[in-house]
């Protein structure tokens, strides 16, 4: 996904917290690239570091467009297609970029893979990767 980077401010382990903006919405994560490379357009992998609980933090989207925004209390919801892998794991795919998750217990209805999700985490459990092309 290519967005923009814009600096918001540091972390205490000295990790900067920067806002990217795309072309389905903005939010706030931590940066992993080098600290050069905030306030100019990247290409990014998105981690997260918090798995996929079907009616906790992941629900049925209530919109069928991807989207990436910010809730109060510090969240980022990320919406997208659900892809069910089969060993334990799930891709959900936000506008061509795919982010991977863990599937915790008990793992959703396979019924639900291929529908439109909203996946809602901690600001804190989100990592941005730059990368070329």
């Amino acid at each position: 996904m290519l967005v923009q980077v814009e600096a918001v401010g540091q972390v205490a382990d000295g990790r900067a917290t920067v806002r990217v903006c795309s072309e389905v919405g903005a939010a706030a994560a931590l940066w992993c690239g080098d600290p050069t490379g905030v306030g100019r357009e990247h290409h990014v992998e998105w981690t997260v570091e918090e798995d996929v609980v079907w009616g906790g933090n992941t629900r049925p989207a209530t919109s069928f467009s991807p989207g990436v925004d910010e809730e109060e209390g510090g969240r980022i919801v990320f919406r997208g297609r659900l892809g069910l892998t089969g060993d334990g794991g799930a891709m959900l795919e936000v506008a061509g970029t795919h982010i991977l998750f863990d599937l915790a217990d008990p793992p959703p209805s396979t019924a639900v893979d291929g529908t439109w999700v909203e996946v809602s985490v901690e600001r804190n459990s989100v990592s941005l990767w730059p990368y070329l092309l």
